[in-house]
């Protein structure tokens, strides 16, 4: 379901399900290339958007950008971690190192999204706050489209407990109780659970993509239209950069364009 694909000899990503539009996880061979450099691998005509990103749940459109948002004073960029198209040809674009990238489509609009997700993100259900916003566009959850592109694996992913309950607290099956570990033993009997063990005293391993998919599907989406990339940026160095690995503030960046 996920492809390799090359450009000019590099290699980047693309998911089978956003198949019908252009896309792209790129990796850091295409760095230091920026959104506006990059657009025009995927469309020649497309306009660009990107944000500066600041582990909240703000979610926004190209006119909100231009008109409303607030920027940084520094770069003149919005402030937000989701940029969602209004019309076609335009592409959106998240940077990520660990963190969560998410390229979203509706199928009734032809309008899509670009979500960095990080455990702070999750924990406010950006994702869901895009497919909210692309549907009050119009279609329904069957419309929806969803790849979780390359990040931090589950199983190296190491946080605090308090951490990882806060993430997993969306897809609990009933309320926490605010005991740490017997919480975190709930959320650990889970099927395929996004919560795992650690030889370390008050440390969890954490899934922060697989939260996003059981957030999603608990928003409705059928599975078969959620696809998660089969990489990892941490054990991944000779494609992808990693702030958990390298400590180094060094991204990759993931784009789409609307239809």
């Amino acid at each position: 379901m996920w492809q390799w694909q090359t450009r000019s000899e590099l290699p980047y990503l693309t998911c089978d399900l956003l198949t019908d539009w252009q896309h792209g996880f790129f990796t850091r061979q295409f760095a230091p290339r920026k959104p506006h450099e990059l657009t025009p691998i995927l469309a020649a005509h497309a306009s660009t958007y990107r944000l500066k990103q600041i582990h909240g749940k703000i979610v926004l459109t190209p006119t909100e950008i231009a008109t409303t948002a607030e920027v940084e004073v520094e770069t003149g960029n919005a402030l937000g971690d989701g940029a969602l198209t209004e019309t076609a040809a335009q592409a959106v674009w998240v940077a990520s190192a660990d963190c969560n990238p998410i390229l979203i489509a509706n199928r009734a609009t032809g309008n899509v999204a670009a979500v960095h997700a990080g455990w702070r993100g999750t924990s406010l259900q950006i994702a869901t706050v895009a497919v909210e916003r692309l549907l009050a566009q119009g279609g329904n959850l069957t419309d929806i489209i969803v790849a979780i592109g390359p990040a931090i694996a589950g199983e190296v992913y190491q946080v605090t407990t308090q951490v990882g309950l806060e993430v997993c607290a969306s897809i609990a099956p009933h309320p926490l109780s605010g005991d740490l570990e017997t919480d975190a033993a709930t959320l650990q009997a889970l099927p395929n659970s996004p919560l795992l063990t650690d030889a370390q005293a008050g440390r969890v391993r954490l899934d922060v993509r697989r939260v996003n998919q059981l957030q999603l599907e608990r928003l409705g989406i059928p599975v078969e239209q959620i696809s998660i990339a089969p990489h990892c940026t941490f054990q991944e160095p000779e494609h992808f950069f990693s702030y958990r690995r390298e400590k180094l503030k060094k991204i990759q960046w993931s784009g789409i364009v609307s239809k």
